[in-house]
């Protein structure tokens, strides 16, 4: 199983920390988010891993052969060109990803998710498979009694998103993404056949996608999680990293 970690955005809600490093180096509990995300997959049984770099790319380059890739493969997609967000980077980094089902994860999130458990959850033929809570948020994705995705919807403004016509989000299963996700390499077809350009993120991709090629979402019966994306939040993230095995 190869893993993509997206270690590639300029981690604007980390200023003044991401002023000077990216937000994948930024320290919790003595660690870089990378650190964290990294072990969590080479414990979990992945030992190919894809980085895709942008801002401050050469500090995350030089990180990497600090620690020796961490003892497993790992790839660096680079992004200095043009950062290319969340859809365009699984793009970019095609040629390492390609062979079967990959793992996405972003470098900001940490939590106690059994990795192997999750990939296991994958439905033959899904396009992609996307972890998700039922934590409070603003925006949601919208999902049918299969947990096949439908749309997403903001519930502050009462946008909606879908490919189906007049989708109701009250009569919809409604929960929060986290950040994990498996991928069919079917995917790159998809790209370059429905036109995706070099840019865009992935969940315009999976809303725009989802009436087409199924997407569904796993809700672990228990899953502890923390989105370390905000600068207030690292003092928190410490201690919830105490916590977990």
């Amino acid at each position: 199983m190869k893993a993509l970690v997206f270690t590639a955005g300029l981690g604007t809600r980390l200023k003044p920390l991401t002023d000077t490093m990216p937000k994948a180096l930024v320290p919790v509990g003595g660690k870089p988010l990378l650190c964290h995300v990294i072990s969590r997959l080479k414990d979990a049984g992945i030992d190919d891993v894809v980085v895709n770099v942008h801002h401050f790319a050469d500090q995350i380059i030089n990180y990497l052969k600090e620690q020796d890739n961490f003892g497993i493969k790992i790839s660096v997609s680079d992004e200095r060109d043009l950062l290319r967000e969340t859809g365009g980077g699984i793009r970019h980094a095609r040629r390492f990803l390609e062979g079967g089902p990959f793992l996405i994860h972003n470098v900001d999130i940490l939590s106690d998710l059994d990795i192997p458990w999750f990939i296991s959850q994958a439905r033959p033929g899904a396009i992609a498979t996307v972890l998700v809570s039922d934590r409070k948020t603003k925006r949601y994705l919208l999902f049918d009694d299969d947990m096949r995705l439908v749309g997403w919807t903001n519930i502050e403004t009462g946008e909606v998103k879908s490919p189906y016509s007049g989708l109701d989000p009250t009569k919809c299963h409604r929960y929060a993404f986290s950040g994990v996700h498996l991928i069919s390499d079917g995917i790159f077809t998809i790209f370059e056949d429905d036109g995706w350009g070099e840019r865009f993120p992935i969940m315009d991709f999976y809303i725009n996608e989802c009436a087409s090629h199924p997407i569904y979402g796993v809700l672990p019966k228990s899953l502890r999680m923390m989105d370390v994306g905000k600068l207030e939040t690292i003092e928190e993230a410490e201690t919830f990293l105490k916590t977990l095995k």
